[in-house]
């Protein structure tokens, strides 16, 4: 089946990371520099393209005018260790990746593609760890991303803290859902742990702050399946 926009890869010789950091870049089918578009920035990003179809989404509600111009663009991970460094809150590359997204990123896709220069434009995405990142990352720097889709993040009490001293949430807008079978989710380290009941904690005081934010509880469990069939739902209601 051919596809309606085109991909194109690029990379950054990101000096955080002191690594070259792929960049897969999803253009809708009229893609033209004459119009603005929305960045959706999407953290494990082959899985976006792979299991969460994010292309073929982007094809149909394109397609079907669901949602306003908005490019994809997936970063991904070398393998679990490498995503654990990168994206848990503890993780000991966790600094060095968000200052790769706020400072490399972004001033590389606004050089490349025609977006919109404000944070409300630029829209974070990520499941389970991916998640958490991106909550961190917006709530740290709202004026940078303005949006967050966090489908079943990792929480704990570090990740709290970091949302609770967060100065001024009321720019941002939160999608976020958590399955009610995520009860004993086995983590990177082979451990399980419970990601319900912090997810409704976090939904608890995220609800009683002033911010645009959505939440849905799925039927479903720590897996694609669930992520992939939500995913619609999310991009709508962030660029619908």
């Amino acid at each position: 089946m051919g596809r309606d926009g085109k991909m194109t890869e690029y990379s950054i010789d990101s000096q955080y990371l002191n690594e070259e950091m792929k960049l897969k870049v999803y253009t809708p089918e009229n893609f033209s520099p004459l119009y603005k578009y929305h960045f959706c920035i999407m953290q494990d990003g082959n899985d976006y393209f792979q299991m969460g179809r994010a292309a073929t989404l982007s094809d149909q509600l394109h397609a079907d005018r669901q949602i306003e111009n908005t490019i994809f663009i997936g970063i991904h991970y070398h393998n679990k260790h490498d995503r654990r460094d990168k994206y848990h809150p503890d993780g000991n590359k966790q600094g060095d990746y968000v200052n790769f997204l706020v400072r490399e990123v972004v001033p590389f896709l606004e050089e490349e593609l025609p977006g919109f220069y404000m944070g409300n434009g630029r829209t974070l995405v990520g499941d389970s760890l991916a998640g958490t990142l991106a909550l961190m990352t917006a709530t740290r720097f709202p004026n940078v991303f303005g949006n967050v889709i966090m489908q079943s993040p990792y929480v704990d009490p570090h990740v709290m803290e970091v949302v609770k001293s967060a100065k001024d949430l009321s720019t941002l807008t939160i999608y976020h859902t958590i399955g009610n079978k995520e009860t004993a989710v086995e983590t990177t380290d082979g451990a399980t742990k419970d990601f319900l009941t912090p997810n409704l904690d976090l939904q608890q005081y995220l609800s009683q702050q002033s911010l645009s934010y959505v939440f849905h509880e799925l039927v479903g469990d720590h897996t694609w399946k669930s992520w992939q069939q939500d995913f619609k739902r999310a991009l709508l209601t962030i660029f619908g």
